[in-house]
């Protein structure tokens, strides 16, 4: 993987501002998940300063290699993938600023499935040693992390249910009204539109749809007023109708303090 590393920092060279750890969408997102200490904060700051520039359409790390430390999403989307013989692709996971890529599977041996970058990112690769230490010092960001893995094991069964008992247009306005909600917890989203660098062949090996219905499904959400995207951005225009449509519900997600808990 080619990139280049850099530490976050003010283009004039100034420390970072001490409010930096308000937007840092790691600190948002597990502050939502568990009460931080200013010491919780601090040490997530330190250990995801050091980022690194990744371009879009790179795996950070493939199925079948030693994980090597793990991998921090700050900017951009990834994704979690499976790839057949023949090519064909199943992503079973949107990775989006805030979210950890690997921090399970890094106790493992071996991948079992890839990740790679969907948009260009901007990424931290932190060594499993640091993680380790974090876990042991810091039992409020241990917590956190654990809830956080559940809502990713939650989110996975929404999936399986998207791409087994919904219609083509229910899986995708799911699927929109789902990374609504979560960047807006990381602070990535407006009341009603986000970036979205997702190609219609993102969204079928997503969603478990052929290219063509993706196509028709999104010519769908368009026509009924329900969306439009535009330049890589993605607006909700009535989200209370493509909520009802998809049969939205978002507990899943745990977006109250502890609800996972």
């Amino acid at each position: 993987m080619q990139d280049d590393a850099r530490p976050r920092k003010d283009p004039a060279g100034k420390p970072p501002d001490p409010d930096h750890t308000q937007t840092n969408p790691l600190i948002r997102k597990l502050d939502s998940l568990a009460s931080l200490s200013d010491a919780d904060r601090a040490v997530l700051e330190t250990i995801s300063a050091d980022t690194r520039s990744v371009p879009a359409h790179t795996d950070l790390i493939r199925e079948g290699d030693a994980p090597n430390g793990v991998y921090l999403i700050l900017e951009g989307m990834a994704c979690r993938y499976k790839r057949r013989s023949r090519g064909a692709r199943q992503i079973m996971a949107y990775l989006i600023p805030g979210d950890f890529c690997d921090l399970d599977v890094a106790m493992l041996k071996e991948m079992d499935h890839a990740i790679g970058t969907l948009s260009a990112c901007e990424v931290v690769q932190i060594p499993l040693d640091t993680i380790q230490e974090l876990l042991r010092s810091h039992p409020t960001i241990t917590h956190a992390l654990r809830l956080a893995t559940l809502v990713d094991e939650a989110t996975l069964r929404e999936w399986l249910v998207n791409v087994g008992r919904r219609s083509a247009d229910e899986r995708i306005a799911h699927l929109l009204c789902e990374l609504l909600l979560r960047l807006q917890a990381v602070g990535c989203a407006s009341s009603d539109a986000y970036a979205f660098p997702l190609t219609q062949v993102d969204l079928a090996d997503t969603t478990g749809l052929s290219s063509v219905h993706v196509n028709r499904s999104l010519a769908s959400l368009r026509e009924r007023g329900l969306i439009e995207i535009s330049d890589q951005h993605l607006r909700i225009l009535d989200l209370q109708r493509l909520q009802a449509l998809a049969e939205f519900k978002p507990n899943y997600l745990h977006l109250v303090r502890g609800a996972a808990a």
